[in-house]
C-alpha cells in the first residue's frame, strides 16, 4: 500500500475509534508496513489533527502500549461555532408562546449536533467516563454525539417504565421550574454499580431534572463526573439546584412582546479542560 493510501486509511480508523488504544502491531499487520513507517505516519497524522484543531494522538509506551485518538476542539474553532449558534438562536421567529424558544431544528441538524458533541467530549475526555446519561427526549441526539466521541454507551432515563426495559429503579423528584412531583425510571440492567457517568441535557432552567437524574444514579452508586447542558436559562428569581455543570449557551432574555432574544456564550470558556 502506498504511504498516501495508508495515511488516509489510518486517519479514518483513528477517527472512527476515538479513545480506543490501538497497538502499532495492529496497524503494521493491517497495512503491511514496518513499525518505523507506522510511527512516522502517526507523527504526521498527529500534527495534522492538532493543526486542524480536532484533537491529538496520545502515545502509551510499554508492551501493552499504542496510540489513542483524543478528541479536542481548539479554542478558535469552539469560539466561532458557539458564536454562530448564539446568532442563529437570536432569530425572533424562534419565539414560542410562553417565552420558549424553538430549537428542534438545531437538535435535528446532524452537523450541528456532532459539533456540540465534540465540544463536550473535549471537556470530558480526561475523566475516564463509562457512559453518557440523558433523559428522554430532546437531549438524546446530543448524548449520542458526545458518546460517539468518547466511545461509550448512552443510557436513557425515562419518565415512565416500558415493558421492554425489564425491572427498573424509579424515584420521585421535584421539577425545578414547575415545582411538580415527577417520576424517573431506569432499567436495572442499564449500568453497572460504581460507573463513572456524564449527564447530558439540552436545556436547564433551575436544574430539577438534572438533580433528579443525580438522585436516580445514586441508586446505582454511580459517580457523576460531569454535567453538560446545551443551553441554560438565566433566571434570577429561581434558585439553581445544580451548580457544577458546563453550558455552551446562556439564554439571557426572551422578550415575546418586542420579539427580542438575547443569547450569549455559556460557561464553557470559564472552565478549563480537565
Amino acid at each position: 500500500m502506498k504511504r498516501s493510501d495508508r495515511l488516509v486509511a489510518m486517519t479514518n480508523y483513528l477517527i472512527e475509534h476515538p479513545m480506543e488504544l490501538i497497538s502499532l502491531p495492529f496497524f503494521s499487520d493491517t497495512y503491511g508496513a514496518a513499525k518505523s513507517s507506522i510511527s512516522e505516519d502517526l507523527t504526521i497524522i498527529n500534527r495534522r489533527f492538532q493543526e486542524d484543531g480536532i484533537g491529538y494522538l496520545a502515545s502509551i509506551s510499554g508492551a501493552a502500549g499504542g496510540v489513542k485518538y483524543i478528541p479536542r476542539v481548539g479554542p478558535e474553532h469552539s469560539q466561532s461555532f458557539i458564536e454562530r449558534l448564539c446568532e442563529d438562536l437570536e432569530d425572533p421567529s424562534r419565539i414560542l408562546p410562553g417565552g420558549y424558544l424553538f430549537m428542534s431544528d438545531v437538535l435535528g441538524n446532524p452537523s450541528i449536533v456532532r459539533n456540540i458533541g465534540r465540544l463536550f467530549a473535549s471537556k470530558f475526555a480526561d475523566l475516564d467516563i463509562d457512559s453518557i446519561v440523558t433523559v428522554a427526549t430532546k437531549g438524546i441526539p446530543i448524548a449520542y454525539a458526545v458518546a460517539s466521541f468518547l466511545n461509550v454507551p448512552v443510557i436513557i432515563v425515562r419518565r415512565d417504565p416500558k415493558v421492554t426495559e425489564g425491572s427498573t429503579v424509579s424515584i420521585n423528584y421535584v421539577s425545578g421550574s414547575s415545582k411538580k412531583i415527577q417520576t424517573m425510571v431506569l432499567s436495572k440492567r442499564s449500568l453497572d454499580l460504581g460507573e463513572n457517568v456524564c449527564i447530558i441535557d439540552d436545556f436547564m432552567k433551575a436544574g430539577g431534572t438534572i438533580n433528579g437524574m443525580k438522585s436516580l444514579l445514586q441508586e446505582f452508586n454511580a459517580n457523576v463526573c460531569a454535567i453538560g447542558v446545551l443551553a441554560e436559562a438565566e433566571d434570577e428569581e429561581e434558585e439553581r439546584v445544580v451548580d457544577d455543570y458546563i453550558s455552551l449557551l446562556q439564554i439571557k432574555n426572551v422578550d415575546a412582546n418586542n420579539k427580542e432574544i438575547e443569547v450569549v456564550k455559556g460557561n464553557y470558556f470559564q472552565t478549563s479542560n480537565h
